[in-house]
């Protein structure tokens, strides 16, 4: 059968627990995907009945703050039951921790409830290609200068082992690697790490770690 377009005749699971929000996503992807078929479910216990009955879904796409998500405890359920289908986190407002902690999970991506309807389809089309999704300023502060929003917030663990990395110069791939991680998990790192410092950069992160010790 000839396909003329990635997402014809994929099922793709949309977990969301308002209604307004998924009846729009659903019009969106099926007027600019005809073929694509959309089955809705309005919380996380109704999307895990939907895989249950049939699990035959090309991506599954789940609200961060619908009823039964607990958190992340529902994409590691998810991830659990269905460990090959890209399972995609969506949210209206969600912290630069969130996201990471997502993509550290299994996450294919995170979709911003903000995003148009050809940029979701845009979104959905390059998961689905096997690529994460993660849109820049997905993870930034809502409001001020980046540099400064979380001055005071001290580094996650895991933001000061990808630190000692970049004091020893080295790339995001190598320091994925090390860490066994995917390598844009370690650039959201690295966004955080800037942010708390102040650092416009990673060059800059590192120098002021090394001043400060921060990551010793």
């Amino acid at each position: 059968m000839t396909r003329t377009s990635g997402l014809l005749r994929m099922r793709i699971l949309l977990a969301d627990d308002h209604n307004m929000v998924r009846d729009a996503l659903k019009s969106y992807i099926e007027r600019l995907e005809p073929d694509a078929r959309i089955v809705s479910a309005e919380s996380f216990g109704a999307a895990y009945d939907e895989v249950q009955r049939d699990g035959e879904f090309a991506l599954i796409i789940l609200d961060l703050r619908m009823p039964g998500m607990d958190g992340l405890d529902g994409l590691r359920r998810m991830r659990e039951r269905l460990p090959k289908v890209p399972i995609v986190i969506m949210s209206g407002g969600a912290s630069h921790e969130d996201v990471r902690n997502a993509i550290d999970m299994g996450a294919q991506g995170f979709l911003p409830k903000t995003l148009t309807g050809p940029a979701l389809v845009s979104a959905i089309r390059l998961i689905m290609a096997g690529e994460k999704f993660v849109p820049f300023g997905a993870v930034d502060a809502p409001a001020g200068d980046a540099g400064d929003a979380d001055s005071h917030a001290p580094l996650t663990q895991r933001e000061r082992e990808v630190l000692q990395y970049l004091e020893k110069g080295w790339s995001n791939k190598e320091i994925a690697r090390a860490l066994e991680l995917q390598e844009v998990t370690i650039k959201l790192h690295i966004r955080g790490i800037c942010r708390k410092l102040g650092a416009k950069n990673r060059t800059q992160a590192a120098l002021r770690a090394q001043e400060a010790r921060l990551a010793h």
